[in-house]
C-alpha cells in the first residue's frame, strides 16, 4: 500500500497542510494551529502511513522534531531549492501546502540536512557565543569612541586592560558626565567576557565535542573556537560528498554562471553557512603568521593576484584539513 504524502507550510501561528495520495488526489487539507497539542490531534485524523516534507525556517525545527516519530518518512527542504513554490504566478499557504506534496509524490523534494537534536542545542550556544563577542567589540568600540570624543590620549592596545583602563579613568580630562558612560561600557565589557569563557568551557569539556574537538585542533591554524565552529556547524562530515561541496557550503566558493560554454565567476556566494565562513577566514589570517605550511599556500596565492585570494586559498586548505581529520575521527569511532 502506498503511503499518503503529506506538505506542511510552517509559519509561527499556524501550519497549512496537504495530504494526497500517489496519484495525486487530495484526501485533506487545511490549517491547525503551530502548537504541540495541536499536532498531536492533527496526527489522529491522518488515514495510514505517511511521508512528510516542509520547508526549512525559524519554526521549522521543533515540528520536525515533534512529528518525526509518528511519520514513516519526514523531510525539510532547503529553501533555496523551493523552485516550485517560489515561481509560482500565484501563491499562498494552501497552495504551498499542495506544492509541498507534490514535490514529495514525484521524489523531487529538495531535503537539506537536518542537525542531530544534541548537537542542535550545543550549536545554539555557540552561535549565543558568537552573538556575546559580537557585543563586546561593539562595548570596547564604543568606550574607544567616548574617549575620542573627549579627547583624551591612551595607547590603543592597552586600552582594555584593567590596570591601563583605571590610569585612564584618573585623568582629569573626564567630565562627570562622561564618567559613568565609561564605566558602564567597561562593566559590560566584563561581564560578556566572563559569559565567553563559561559558554567556551560547556562547550569545550562536553563529553560528545571533547575527543572530536582535540582531533581537530591537532592541525596546524586550527584553534578551539575553529574546531567547535566546525563540529557543530557540520554535524557528520558525511554530508559532504566531495572537498568541494564542503568549500561551498563554508562560503569560500564564488557563483558559477555557464551558458553556450562560457563560464563566469562572481563573487563569493551568499548561500553558505555564514558562521563557519567567518571562522574560517579569521583563523587564516591568523595561521599564516605562526605555521610554515599555512604561510606557503598564502605566499603562492598570492604571487597570482590580491591578498584576499591568498587568504581564501589558506581558508579552502583548512577546510580540506578539517573535512579529512573529521572523517578519519568518525571511521575510528565507528564500531566495527
Amino acid at each position: 500500500m502506498h503511503p499518503y504524502f503529506v506538505g506542511l507550510d510552517v509559519h509561527k501561528q499556524v501550519i497549512a497542510y496537504c495530504v494526497k495520495t500517489a496519484e495525486g488526489e487530495i484526501v485533506t487539507e487545511g490549517k491547525i494551529p503551530a502548537t504541540r497539542n495541536g499536532l498531536d490531534q492533527w496526527v489522529k485524523t491522518l488515514p495510514g502511513a505517511w511521508h512528510g516534507g516542509m520547508e526549512a525556517t525559524l519554526f521549522s525545527h521543533w515540528i520536525y522534531r515533534h512529528l518525526k516519530p509518528h511519520a514513516a518518512r519526514l523531510e525539510m527542504g532547503h529553501p533555496a531549492r523551493m523552485k516550485a513554490i517560489s515561481a509560482g504566478k500565484k501563491k499562498s499557504d494552501k497552495l504551498d501546502a499542495r506544492t509541498l506534496a507534490d514535490l514529495l509524490r514525484a521524489n523531487l523534494f529538495p531535503a537539506c540536512f537536518v542537525m542531530p537534536a544534541e548537537l542542535e542545542g550545543l550549536r545554539r550556544q555557540l552561535r549565543f557565543r558568537r552573538l556575546v563577542v559580537e557585543e563586546t567589540v561593539r562595548f570596547k568600540n564604543k568606550t574607544a569612541g567616548l574617549l575620542m570624543e573627549a579627547g583624551v590620549e591612551y595607547e590603543r592596545r592597552r586600552l582594555h586592560g584593567k590596570r591601563y583602563f583605571a590610569s585612564v579613568m584618573s585623568q582629569d580630562l573626564i567630565d562627570p558626565e562622561l564618567r559613568p558612560l565609561l564605566e558602564f561600557s567597561r562593566s559590560q565589557t566584563e561581564e560578556l567576557k566572563r559569559m565567553d569563557g563559561r559558554l567556551m568551557r560547556l562547550l569545550a569539556h562536553h563529553p560528545r565535542l571533547a575527543a572530536r574537538v582535540e582531533a581537530l585542533r591537532k592541525i596546524d591554524g586550527v584553534g578551539p573556537v575553529t574546531a567547535l565552529s566546525w563540529a557543530l556547524e557540520v554535524g557528520d562530515p558525511s554530508r559532504f560528498s566531495s572537498i568541494k561541496r564542503a568549500v561551498s557550503y563554508c562560503g569560500l566558493a564564488s557563483a558559477l554562471r555557464e551558458s553556450a560554454g562560457q563560464q563566469k565567476r562572481g563573487p563569493l556566494s551568499k548561500q553558505r553557512n555564514r558562521h563557519l565562513q567567518t571562522v574560517l577566514i579569521e583563523a587564516s589570517k591568523i595561521g599564516v603568521m605562526y605555521h610554515p605550511k599555512l604561510r606557503e599556500v598564502h605566499d603562492q596565492a598570492a604571487h597570482k593576484g590580491h591578498p584576499n585570494r591568498a587568504t581564501l586559498a589558506v581558508a579552502r586548505k583548512l577546510v580540506a584539513y578539517l573535512l579529512a581529520a573529521d572523517r578519519a575521527f568518525f571511521a575510528a569511532s565507528a564500531p566495527a
